[in-house]
């Protein structure tokens, strides 16, 4: 693996890390009324949000082929819009998920050898693979972390101003 390969690798995953501690010391400093307020009238509330981006990292980990998605029945708040029946699960036990989840992916992710940082994702097939090689695990990573700032966008809006 070339120097800079790896380098490329951990400016990646620097950043994913970066950006999760953002979103989880945004989450930690909302309180539960402050999660069920909508970003805006007619939009996500803040738990809609906490569980959409539980749901979404969760789905790393089969993609990865990392193993079972820890919390499926959080598939709702994937499929379904704000306002569908995602009154469950409690915000305590998103807040539980979010935690668990993201440790998950730590942990496996740290099992990666820097090559395998480049090899597909379960989403895209050997053959369609060897034409786009740009669509390896990392390339997974970052994108789910343009997803998370784009949220943590919105997330703001519901913290109080001071």
């Amino acid at each position: 693996m070339k120097d800079l390969e790896i380098k490329s690798i951990n400016l990646i995953l620097n950043a994913w890390y970066q950006q999760l501690s953002i979103a989880t010391e945004l989450f930690d400093s909302l309180d539960d009324d402050q999660l069920l307020q909508p970003i805006a009238p007619q939009r996500n509330t803040g738990k809609y949000l906490l569980g959409h981006l539980t749901a979404v990292h969760d789905a790393i980990l089969p993609l990865l082929d990392m193993g079972d998605r820890m919390y499926p029945l959080l598939e709702v708040f994937v499929r379904e819009p704000e306002g569908a029946d995602t009154t469950e699960p409690s915000i305590a036990v998103l807040r539980n998920c979010w935690t668990e989840v993201n440790a998950r992916l730590k942990s496996k992710f740290a099992e990666l050898e820097p090559a395998d940082w480049f090899a597909r994702h379960l989403a895209v097939s050997e053959e369609d693979f060897v034409k786009a090689p740009h669509r390896n695990k990392l390339n997974v990573v970052l994108n789910r972390m343009n997803h998370l700032s784009y949220h943590l966008g919105q997330l703001v809006l519901v913290k109080p101003k001071a």
